[in-house]
């Protein structure tokens, strides 16, 4: 497991654009005030773009004292760390829901939650994604630093090709899905069950 942390994928990036490397985001250098900028939105954009199974998490919500004022019965307040939702359900069953703000609302009592959460510890991640992140920073960081936008779009299409590899690989160690009640769809395609 690799002791990946923000400053060493900001430093790992700054190596791969010929720049010199920081020790912590508060030092009083332009690439180190850079870094810090950036690395929270390029970081919080990549886990939410893909279900990464380094920053999956489950939940089961109770619903709020004051129901939303028309539409649906309840609302549920979503987790501090959610970036995005993967499942909703009730009883093993997927519901039918809105995300409105910071919360969740539907016609049910508990919901079951499935999400990609903020997961801020980086050496929890797999080699894949800390590599995807030092590349998305490469290129966030690689024209403030350079002045080359040759050098930009040569980070841009490192990284089209890196998603790609990461996100295939990700999803293998994952079992197929089934699509939606397995008995509708049966019935639908003459299937007995």
């Amino acid at each position: 497991m690799s002791m990946a942390t923000g400053v060493s994928i900001c430093s790992n990036a700054l190596l791969m654009l010929g720049a010199q490397t920081i020790n912590d985001f508060n030092e009083p250098l332009d690439r180190a005030k850079l870094a810090a900028n950036l690395y929270p939105t390029i970081r919080d954009d990549l886990l939410r773009t893909h279900p990464w199974n380094c920053t999956i998490k489950r939940v089961l919500l109770a619903p709020d004292a004051t129901p939303p004022a028309f539409g649906y019965a309840n609302q549920f307040e979503l987790p501090a760390d959610f970036l995005r939702v993967l499942e909703v359900g009730q009883a093993g069953i997927q519901i039918d829901y809105l995300v409105e703000g910071r919360s969740i609302l539907a016609d049910a009592t508990s919901l079951q939650l499935r999400y990609v959460y903020l997961n801020e510890v980086e050496n929890t991640w797999d080699a894949s994604l800390v590599g995807l992140l030092t590349l998305a920073m490469a290129c966030a960081m690689a024209y403030p630093i350079t002045q080359s936008s040759a050098l930009q779009a040569a980070f841009e299409q490192k990284l089209a090709m890196a998603k790609k590899v990461a996100r295939a690989v990700d999803g293998q160690e994952d079992p197929p899905q089934t699509l939606g009640d397995e008995r509708l769809y049966a019935a639908r395609f003459g299937a007995h069950g």
